[in-house]
């Protein structure tokens, strides 16, 4: 028995529900896969912030159709299509997807889409790479720490420097004048 149209209409909507909390969406090529190891996937991204969801590519087509952050993603929308929606941990969502594919070695990743840029296999990849959110909360924490330092450092450095400068002034004016004086003489 076919999905009714009310039932289609539904799960467009959980997508586009899905797709508006999400930062990165990457599509999977699943065939081959069981079930179990599908819950084993749905179950390691979890944790991650991220969601994996089977659905026809013509209902998610149809979620993207008009949202110009997603619409890209239709590049990518044949055959068997797992959709990875990660809301918070890209990098970790990624690398769990990577140690599945290693050891069911049955998936393949077709690509993705971030800030509505479709994205490669290997820029996908690159983002593991990144710094996590809680390593550049802590740079920014000690750039903060330190900027104190560095503003009082920069701030007497103007006040000082433009006080030589003020000294200088009469000094080299007065140097001036006795040069002048000194040659007046000479020439008396």
């Amino acid at each position: 028995m076919g999905r009714t149209l009310a039932n289609k209409q539904e799960i467009v909507g959980e997508l586009q529900s899905l797709l508006k909390e999400s930062q990165l969406a990457f599509v999977i090529d699943y065939q081959g896969l069981s079930v179990a190891e599908i819950t084993n996937l749905r179950n390691r991204l979890r944790p991650k912030g991220a969601v994996c969801k089977i659905t026809k590519n013509t209902l998610m087509r149809i979620a993207v159709e008009g949202d110009s952050n997603w619409e890209p993603m239709t590049e990518f929308l044949k055959d068997s299509s797992a959709f990875v929606l990660v809301k918070e941990d890209l990098s970790g969502a990624i690398k769990e997807y990577q140690a599945f594919q290693k050891e069911s070695k049955k998936t393949t990743l077709r690509g993705g889409v971030m800030e509505g840029q479709a994205l490669t296999e290997d820029q996908i990849k690159a983002i593991t790479e990144l710094p996590t959110k809680e390593e550049l909360m802590a740079r920014l924490a000690g750039a903060i720490k330190a900027m104190p330092t560095r503003v009082a450092v920069g701030i007497n450095a103007v006040p000082t420097k433009l006080a030589v400068g003020i000294n200088e002034v009469p000094a080299s004016l007065a140097r001036a004048i006795k040069a002048v004086s000194e040659q007046g003489q000479d020439a008396a």
